[in-house]
């Protein structure tokens, strides 16, 4: 398997938490999340470096938390205080082969999952 596979989306109202799951075939790579919202640009939300660095998104920045085990070749993405916002359908990538960890270019990607917050 090369392509991650997300799970946990799911719909919650405002101030929820949910978290999103993503497997991958190698934990030597940097691995990140990216969200789309309808008729807005794909933005990159959180990554983690390959040498275990994490950066976020200036919007998500004190309310998500990337991480990852190794062991199982599984990232995470905690969202906590989801607000209306946060609406998109999310996408972990893994294998980043250009650009900056957080919103660079990936060579391979997930299908995504829908994250829906309401008020």
């Amino acid at each position: 398997q090369v392509q991650p596979v997300e799970s946990g989306g799911g719909s919650v109202q405002a101030g929820g938490s949910l978290r999103l799951s993503c497997g991958y075939i190698s934990s030597s790579v940097s691995v990140g999340w990216f969200r789309q919202a309808p008729g807005k640009e794909r933005e990159g939300v959180a990554c983690s470096s390959r040498f275990g660095d994490t950066y976020y998104a200036d919007s998500v920045k004190g309310r998500f938390s990337i991480s990852r085990d190794n062991a199982k070749n599984t990232m995470y993405l905690q969202m906590n205080s989801l607000k209306p916002e946060d609406t998109a359908m999310y996408s972990c990538a893994a294998h980043l082969v250009g650009g900056e960890c957080l919103g660079g270019a990936y060579k391979y990607w997930g299908q995504g999952t829908q994250v829906t917050v309401s008020v």
